[in-house]
């Protein structure tokens, strides 16, 4: 039978920020935004990096395997722009509501860098709240005025196309009509910024699936829908096989299709992470706002736990707490969070979670 359970967000200052006070944020020393276009010089030197866990998914890794920074990328999801290149390979994927009925996903690799990743679209104003935990470097094709003016002040290198670059990472293939065709080169991209440090730990992670939250002490299920608004609503399959979630798209009203990656393997998940947001349309632009508080849900391991989340400022990680305000332990992998519209929000519909 469906159950269909819609939370929406409320006061939780007390339980986040207890929360938070155990957790580390980015460092605010971070090499600030280039301008738009920019970046910088070739390093002379790496970053020295002997970390033994992966900061974005944390599997063990050899010491110092991933001395390098992430690298994220404002990724397109129009149906002109699928199957997306890189997709299938990054640590970590926010998918976030912007014009009309579309989405798109801000995408961080950082485990796995990927020769080439896209297609590549414009900022969004909250892109800047999801990207500064990450530091690194931010690519993406465009965008008004006032969203690239703010990136200047940003914790993180931003990188956009630019045409008159014959250096560039970024480049446009035929494969695609514009403007769904700009990729970048993700490994030479992060080639030309040795210098920048590695992204501190975002989760908290168990030592096995059996360990995890949502297994420990939340309910098994088959699968997650999640409404982002009526013409958009992934879901999010258990495959046992695996031990992930498999994510499919709505075809039209009664089929839904595997959501692939160019390169043919099925999008999947380790940890599907729901956050409830509020979103005001300003200016026409849907704005999420990041810095903020609410309820949500973690689906790890074929079971799904109702769960808190807080992010304190615009460098601070998203902090996810239980009920009882323990830390919320995901599987070791990759994470797809996906911002629905809440309780708050205004100018959009709001979303909702549907668990079989």
């Amino acid at each position: 039978m469906t159950t269909t359970r819609i939370r929406s967000l409320f006061a939780l200052a007390t339980v986040a920020a207890l929360a938070l006070a155990g957790c580390s944020s980015a460092d605010p020393s971070t090499p600030g935004g280039s301008a738009p276009g920019g970046g910088q010089a070739a390093p002379s030197e790496a970053v020295v990096d002997n970390a033994t866990v992966a900061a974005l998914t944390g599997e063990p890794i050899e010491a110092g395997s991933l001395a390098h920074p992430a690298l994220t990328a404002k990724i397109d999801n129009h149906p002109r722009a699928r199957p997306q290149w890189g997709l299938d390979e990054a640590d970590i994927v926010f998918e976030e509501l912007v014009e009309g009925p579309y989405t798109r996903y801000v995408a961080i690799w950082h485990s796995i860098l990927p020769l080439e990743a896209g297609p590549v679209r414009s900022v969004r104003p909250m892109d800047i709240d999801i990207v500064s935990p990450f530091g690194g470097v931010f690519v993406y094709s465009g965008g008004q005025e006032r969203f690239e003016m703010a990136l200047k002040s940003a914790p993180f290198v931003s990188i956009k196309e630019d045409k008159r670059d014959p250096d560039s990472s970024l480049y446009r293939t035929n494969k695609n009509i514009a403007p769904h065709n700009v990729l970048v080169k993700v490994k030479e991209l992060v080639g030309k910024h040795l210098d920048m440090p590695a992204p501190p730990k975002m989760f908290a992670y168990a030592d096995d699936l059996a360990s995890t939250s949502a297994v420990l002490a939340g309910d098994p299920l088959e699968s997650v829908n999640t409404q982002m608004n009526p013409a958009n609503s992934p879901t999010w399959k258990w495959s046992e096989e695996q031990g992930k979630f498999l994510r499919f798209m709505r075809y039209n009203e009664t089929t839904q299709i595997p959501a692939l990656a160019a390169s043919g393997s099925q999008l999947a998940a380790t940890n599907v992470i729901v956050l409830f947001v509020q979103i005001e349309v300003i200016q026409d632009i849907p704005v999420t706002r990041m810095v903020s508080q609410g309820k949500g849900w973690v689906a790890t391991g074929g079971s799904i736990i109702e769960i808190n989340w807080f992010k304190a400022t615009a460098e601070s990680p998203i902090v996810l707490t239980t009920n009882s305000g323990e830390s919320v332990l995901l599987g070791q992998g990759n994470s797809w969070i996906q911002l629905i519209p809440g309780e708050g929000s205004q100018g959009v519909d709001k979303g909702s979670v549907n668990i079989r």
